[in-house]
């Protein structure tokens, strides 16, 4: 993403109830890991409702750079043929992953174990992002680094084939370090192991099994309790596949908590994917009191989905269970938004991931919801917030911007904000949400205005 142009400000205000229905754009983890996957097999990878945002489009192009054939149709079907493991090309210059996060990490555990070298550069935001969390364990597997200071971008990446079989704790619950290891694995002749004390999102491995490679997943005992254990066997041969992209929960959680708030609002979100590594949120929303009906339950592709039905509602402020932070890492920033409209207090903990994240989210946040009129304590390790009591927010005064650090998150949060305020809220910049949402204010428009 080009950063460099202008930034594009905006006033986000109360446009009515939202009704009608919507179709969020596709899951973002899983058209990453559609793309990389496809690329790896050989012959043909059929994609429908992959999401076209920059990020993803990102990796496609990253892809392309290490020989894969990538198109998209007129109607919207992508189509991806793949080197097959083990046959990733040189790339002639630099994958420029802009702000994805998602893409660098993943990517990085691809290049590992074959036998080419890689130039990873990315934006302001994504270079200020740490690496050293995928670093170690593709250096234990044989990759070498060259990093920027802080284990940043941009970097350098050598791979090496034959890699070295690991067995790696994850020190810190991360799908896409544990993805990272597993996508290494795959051109890595033995098994490669990744021991998850705290279970994170499992895009990955429902679909590595998709795509025909060997996985084991089961539970052991560990020091603390039963821990996850995913094996994968090297080398894997993964075939091509017919994939229809869920629509993105991270993406659903901004109208689902615009919906609770707006009085009069009563929207069916279609197509959501609901894994259970995912999903957290629609569960700490409806402990809070938010009205969220499963219609039409049913699996796509392997994950599970259904249709949302979301009605206004009278929110109470909980005490977050720590436990489900993995489930819902992305979610926290629109939570403090439904927060801050409570009745009572809302406190959330175990949450330092934020900080690291396309921004410091609970910074920003907090900053945030702070000028735009809400009541919030920052702490090390999350926020205490005091609702209104669903009375809407102040807003921001004339004049005045959110900051939205380059944040797409931070951005559509605050944009949901400015829809349950009294004057509006204001944002400093709007194209930070076309890395994952380009559709985000048109929908907006769509659904107030039925």
């Amino acid at each position: 993403m080009n950063h460099s142009n202008p930034p594009s400000p905006k006033r986000f205000a109360s446009a009515g109830p939202l009704t009608g229905q919507i179709a969020v754009p596709g899951d973002k983890s899983i058209s990453h890991r559609s793309l990389m996957l496809g690329a790896l097999a050989v012959g043909e990878t059929r994609v429908t409702g992959l999401l076209e945002g920059e990020d993803v489009l990102a990796t496609a192009a990253a892809m392309r750079a290490m020989g894969a054939t990538i198109a998209r149709e007129n109607d919207g079907t992508w189509s991806i043929h793949g080197v097959g493991v083990g046959s990733l090309l040189q790339p002639n210059q630099a994958l420029a992953m802009g702000n994805s996060g998602t893409s660098t990490r993943l990517l990085m555990g691809l290049v590992a174990s074959h036998p080419i070298s890689a130039m990873f550069t990315g934006d302001a935001s994504l270079s200020g992002r740490p690496m050293g969390r995928v670093i170690t364990p593709l250096s234990e597997m044989g990759a070498s680094f060259e990093a920027s200071q802080g284990g940043t971008l941009p970097l350098m990446l050598r791979g090496i084939s034959p890699a070295v079989p690991i067995t790696y704790r994850l020190p810190v619950a991360s799908a896409q370090v544990k993805s990272a290891v597993l996508l290494a694995g795959l051109n890595t002749a033995g098994i490669s192991t990744v021991i998850e004390p705290v279970p994170t999102r499992d895009h990955s491995e429902r679909m590595l099994r998709g795509f025909g490679a060997k996985l084991e997943v089961g539970e052991e005992k560990g020091a603390n309790g039963l821990e996850r254990v995913i094996r994968i066997h090297g080398e894997a041969d993964l075939q091509p596949q017919t994939i229809t992209v869920p629509g993105d929960p991270s993406s659903a959680a901004f109208f689902t908590v615009a919906a609770l708030l707006v009085p009069g609002s009563d929207l069916i979100i279609q197509n959501v994917g609901l894994n259970p590594t995912r999903a957290a949120l629609f569960d700490v929303l409806r402990d809070m009191g938010g009205s969220i009906e499963e219609l039409d339950r049913r699996e796509v592709g392997g994950e599970p989905v259904a249709d949302l039905r979301v009605q206004h509602s009278a929110l109470t402020g909980i005490e977050v269970d720590p436990a489900v932070v993995p489930a819902m890492v992305d979610e926290f920033p629109i939570l403090f938004v439904a927060a801050s409209l409570a009745q009572g207090t809302t406190v959330t903990r175990g949450l330092e991931e934020l900080r690291v994240k396309e921004s410091d989210r609970l910074a920003a946040m907090a900053s945030a919801l702070i000028l735009a009129g809400a009541k919030v304590e920052e702490y090390g390790d999350g926020l205490v917030i005091q609702g209104t009591g669903g009375d809407p927010l102040p807003g921001t005064a004339d004049g005045t911007a959110i900051a939205t650090h380059l944040d797409h998150r931070i951005a559509m949060s605050m944009a949901v904000a400015g829809l349950a305020s009294e004057n509006g809220v204001k944002i400093d910049d709007t194209a930070p949400i076309a890395t994952s949402f380009p559709t985000f204010e048109a929908l907006l428009d769509s659904a107030s205005a039925q």
